[in-house]
């Protein structure tokens, strides 16, 4: 991680600082979370200092789940030509690298931006070439208004500087922190499952890769594969529902969609392991979760992955069947002989969000 120095900055001079809360109009997203998460932090540390709130730009309230603050600024309709909260902002923090509404220079010269990018999945994405194109442009054009860049992995860093014109702005890495699991309740989800189970995390669609992991439940008759997150591409979710079928393990591969985060730990809390075939992640936040419950984790050796998973992990080197069988039984009996889950608690741990606040914080004063 990139120390960026705020331990030895004082804020009081900064003046208001907005983070765009966008995002957060869709839960049960990484980027609700991110936003959630780092707001929280920044205001705690804020608060700690005795300084100026971090306010909060937040969608519409009839799609805000947030309870109303003092530091809030919610959006309006008519925000899109008039933005009387900008007139003293001197750092907007741009949470998402095809997001929305950035300050105008020359209407606010004295604002300086913050652009955080997570990734550019869409240059390992088989995409048409018309929404490569679309999708690197906003991030271009979002470049090229921002004052410094923030990537939350060095792999997305390295993406940006080969692939994006950045000229002499500051680019940091600033990783994310793992949020917190709910504690564990008596209460269990709306399906329990009877036997062991693999767990995924992630929206459904083809990035994610999880069809490749249904010959796992061919080969382990005596487990079940149990996946979370939104339903993204109906006709992914179509062809993987078929080709458990063909396979005749359809009673043991659970789609179960988007869940409470209390579900969720419970899940994580009880799975075997977590399997992540991804093909591109800027940073690949479940396997953290994961991994702060001494769980093993099966990852792709794609994009961000590695660097995020470290020694910690295991590594589908490919994704032919007999390959995924022999990782994931050679990696479970490494996982329990050696007894793993102290050393995955600890590498899990070293992600932070109050760690994450405070170089963010850094990145804020350098501007001002």
């Amino acid at each position: 991680m990139i120390n960026t120095g705020s331990e030895m900055l004082s804020f009081d001079y900064m003046g208001k600082i907005i983070l765009d809360c966008g995002p957060m109009k869709h839960p049960h997203t990484g980027l609700y979370q991110y936003c959630r998460q780092l707001s929280e932090h920044l205001n705690q540390q804020q608060t700690d200092a005795d300084q100026s709130p971090i306010q909060l730009y937040l969608p519409p309230r009839r799609r805000l789940q947030l309870p109303p603050r003092p530091y809030h600024i919610v959006e309006k309709w008519w925000h899109s030509v008039y933005q009387p909260f900008l007139r003293d902002c001197r750092v907007w923090h741009a949470p998402f690298q095809l997001g929305r509404i950035v300050p105008d220079r020359h209407r606010f010269p004295q604002t300086k931006v913050v652009l955080t990018i997570h990734d550019l999945n869409v240059l390992h994405e088989d995409e048409p070439l018309a929404i490569r194109h679309k999708r690197m442009g906003l991030t271009q054009a979002l470049i090229d208004r921002s004052d410094a860049l923030v990537c939350i992995s060095a792999f997305t860093k390295n993406d940006v500087l080969a692939h994006c014109l950045v000229g002499d702005k500051p680019v940091y890495v600033i990783y994310n922190g793992v949020d917190p699991i709910p504690a564990a309740v008596t209460a269990v989800p709306d399906y329990r499952p009877t036997r062991p189970f693999l767990l995924g995390i992630g929206y459904l669609n083809a990035k994610k890769n999880f069809h490749v992991l249904v010959p796992l439940l061919e080969a382990n008759p005596d487990l079940e594969l149990i996946l979370i997150g939104r339903h993204d591409d109906p006709d992914y979710v179509a062809q993987m529902q078929q080709q458990a079928q063909t396979a005749g393990v359809n009673d043991r591969l659970r789609l179960l969609g988007t869940v409470s985060e209390t579900d969720k730990g419970w899940y994580l809390r009880n799975c075997q392991a977590l399997v992540h075939p991804s093909l591109a992640e800027g940073f690949g936040l479940p396997l953290l979760e994961a991994m702060q419950f001494g769980k093993p984790v099966f990852l792709s050796t794609r994009t961000a992955l590695p660097e995020i998973g470290g020694d910690a992990a295991y590594y589908f080197p490919d994704f032919i069947a007999d390959t995924l069988q022999t990782v994931y039984r050679q990696g479970m009996i490494d996982y329990e002989r050696y007894g793993r889950a102290d050393s995955i608690r600890q590498h899990a741990a070293r992600f932070t969000w109050q760690t994450t606040a405070r170089q963010y914080l850094g990145v804020y004063a350098s501007l001002v």
